[in-house]
């Protein structure tokens, strides 16, 4: 075999080629790249369908269409001007459809619009890693809404799609794209997610937490969320029992007490005024009442979800109050801000106890006995026969008219007018919690009984798998508190007059059209309740262990875990040395995975392209063998003959199903015979 002349090595045709390496051109924008970023984007535009207005993921859409089509027909691309006059259009559209108001979902609108025009103009790789980093940011969006597990298994398919998609930009051209399908990116994108899990999951127990969030959420992000009002009203309470959305979630330390005890104090009313009934507004000043307490303490842990206002619920009476939060006068346990995202704390109750026992001074009688002057005569008429009874036969006075007229508990009350208590005690005598503890309180004030509303929840379903109860919008209520010499404050239940069912068995038991009941407040499909039941215990754990992972529970499980008390010192060296060993471990199973063992073929065929490598010449990537041993031939012409019987060879025994020992013997010589030195002779 001949050897390549020292004057050909040095000639100006071989030197610059063998001896400088080729600078790679810029990658360029492929069809695959574009189809693979639209159908990345669709799926998170899915994701976010229920927090976007319908005109704005329709036009996203649109947009999406008109870039696809332009990528068979460039022509169709619109000039830089068409995107201003676009952008334009459309941000003033999302300015009147939120009415000017920037806020969450003004925001999220704008940038959801704002990333598909961007796609009208993507031609360039910089483009096109602009529209995956703002596709990651959206995915992040989503929990500015939800941040329960069901949002965490729906930002999956987007989060891997991006990432493969983003792994796509190291395909330079359509032959490399085609030659990788959907299932290797994806499955590619995947192992990269895997690998970052374990830094992941160090950052999530030892990064040191704060207390409080990191950076404000806009108000509007607090508008859907639901929860008992600060005042009550004929319908309110009815709208909210059609809610199925969860108030909180109790965890009691030993029996859970009877159905008829759980009573859930929420804000206390005491000022009439028209239809509505309020919060005191001039309580400044009176001393918070006195509570007496006897028999057995109640211990439980409420879990509560966030509702946008400042009270907390606790099981009737609580003698002890979560931190960072203060009695009201009358009893009502309020927080020092709303209660903006989900809230764990423990509590002691007592089920008999005494409260305000002594004479109620002259602000608080006045509060308790006040209504509004020339309004419902009839009830005032018959209130005002029973002046001369007993402060118990007024009440059991009042309850017997509950129970022996037609009265009916409803959830379809007909709308009341002027003098609406009149019109529901003597007309129309049908309505909810909410008309009869204000019919009874009314009854009771003008006959001279101090009386208050008290809005909550009452009951509560038992989960048996995480042996906790769940406490539902539709177990809001309302009821009566009625002051008594000696006794002080005492709960009266008007509803349980005219439904006992509502109290003992809860509010699918007691009313009959069940139908207006949301599913998982009713017993009708056994089955999806089992369903609903099981994923609630998985979702309660999700709450407890990762949302509730606050600083609080930081330090009491790591203290717990190393049997010592930890400062923030130990926190942060804790946190580095475990990043370091996760990175290595990640580290040392990845390069394990990917070393190859060469099969023979592939180890004479290294030593090939080893003394290729040494005269500057290697594949690039993507490229098949044969293409590079033409390429090879082309710079080593005197070589050519060899070069194209080494490929032949090789490709054979690589491909080839039966092994060849002869063939093998022929390629090694081959290759050792190739010598890319000058001839010295």
């Amino acid at each position: 075999m001949a050897n390549i002349k020292p004057e050909l090595l040095k000639s100006k045709l071989l030197k610059p080629k063998l001896l400088k390496p080729k600078l790679s051109k810029p990658k360029l924008l492929n069809p695959a790249h574009i189809k693979w970023l639209l159908a990345s984007l669709a799926v998170l535009l899915a994701t976010h369908a229920l927090n976007l207005p319908f005109w704005v993921i329709v036009v996203s859409v649109l947009l999406g269409i008109w870039r696809y089509i332009s990528i068979s027909k460039p022509i169709f691309m619109p000039n830089r001007w068409l995107l201003v006059l676009l952008s334009l259009m459309l941000g003033l559209l999302i300015i009147l459809s939120f009415k000017g108001l920037f806020g969450r979902d003004a925001s999220l609108s704008l940038l959801v619009i704002m990333t598909a025009l961007k796609l009208l103009e993507t031609r360039s790789l910089r483009d096109y890693m602009l529209c995956i980093m703002l596709g990651f940011f959206l995915v992040g969006n989503l929990f500015l809404f939800n941040q329960s597990l069901a949002t965490f298994g729906l930002s999956i398919a987007p989060l891997l799609l991006l990432t493969a998609t983003l792994v796509k930009t190291s395909l330079i051209n359509q032959q490399e794209a085609s030659q990788h399908h959907a299932r290797f990116l994806v499955k590619l994108a995947g192992k990269l997610l895997l690998q970052s899990v374990p830094i992941m999951l160090v950052l999530f127990v030892l990064f040191p937490r704060i207390p409080g969030p990191l950076w404000g959420i806009p108000q509007d992000a607090y508008s859907g969320m639901t929860g008992l009002s600060n005042n009550l009203q004929f319908g309110n309470i009815s709208q909210l029992t059609k809610n199925s959305s969860i108030a909180f979630r109790v965890q009691f330390q030993a029996a859970i007490p009877p159905k008829n005890q759980l009573y859930w104090r929420g804000p206390v009313l005491w000022h009439q005024e028209e239809h509505d009934w309020l919060m005191a507004s001039d309580n400044i000043g009176l001393p918070t009442e006195n509570l007496s307490v006897t028999g057995a303490a109640t211990h439980y842990t409420i879990t509560l979800e966030p509702h946008n206002r400042l009270w907390l619920l606790l099981l009737d009476m609580p003698s002890t109050i979560p931190a960072n939060t203060k009695r009201t006068h009358d009893y009502a346990i309020v927080a020092n801000e709303p209660v903006r995202s989900r809230m764990r704390y423990d509590a002691v109750s007592y089920a008999h106890y005494k409260l305000e026992a002594q004479p109620l001074n002259e602000r608080e009688k006045i509060m308790a006995l006040q209504i509004t002057e020339g309004e419902n005569p009839r009830t005032r008429q018959l209130a005002q026969t029973w002046l001369n009874l007993s402060p118990i036969q007024k009440i059991n006075t009042a309850l017997k008219l509950f129970r022996e007229q037609p009265f009916v508990y409803t959830l379809r009350p007909p709308l009341l007018g002027k003098d609406p208590v009149d019109q529901f005690l003597f007309n129309s005598k049908k309505g909810f919690c909410e008309h009869y503890a204000t019919s009874f309180v009314y009854l009771m004030r003008a006959a001279g009984l101090p009386a208050r509303i008290v809005t909550g929840y009452q009951g509560g379903e038992l989960n048996p798998n995480g042996n906790y109860l769940i406490v539902r919008q539709s177990d809001a209520h309302a009821w009566a508190e009625v002051w008594l010499e000696n006794q002080g404050w005492v709960r009266v239940d008007p509803t349980a007059a005219v439904s006992p069912a509502r109290i003992e068995q809860g509010i699918s038991d007691s009313i009959l059209e069940r139908d207006e009941l949301p599913l998982m407040a009713r017993h009708d499909f056994p089955l999806l309740k089992k369903a609903f039941l099981n994923w609630d215990n998985i979702n309660n754990d999700w709450n407890q262990w990762v949302l509730g992972y606050d600083d609080k529970k930081q330090l009491e499980f790591l203290s717990k875990l190393s049997g010592k008390e930890l400062s923030l010192y130990d926190l942060i060296v804790g946190m580095i040395v475990a990043l370091l060993a996760a990175m290595a471990a990640t580290a040392f199973f990845v390069l394990k995975k990917t070393h190859v063992k060469l099969s023979p073929v592939e180890k004479v065929y290294a030593k090939y392209l080893k003394k290729l490598k040494a005269i500057g010449l290697q594949a690039n990537i993507g490229e098949g063998v044969l293409d590079f041993s033409k390429r090879t031939a082309l710079q080593l012409p005197l070589q050519k003959s060899c070069i194209m019987a080494i490929t032949t060879r090789y490709n054979a025994l690589l491909y080839s199903h039966a092994s060849s020992a002869s063939l093998l013997l022929e390629l090694e010589s081959l290759i050792n015979q190739f010598n890319t030195k000058p001839d010295e002779h």
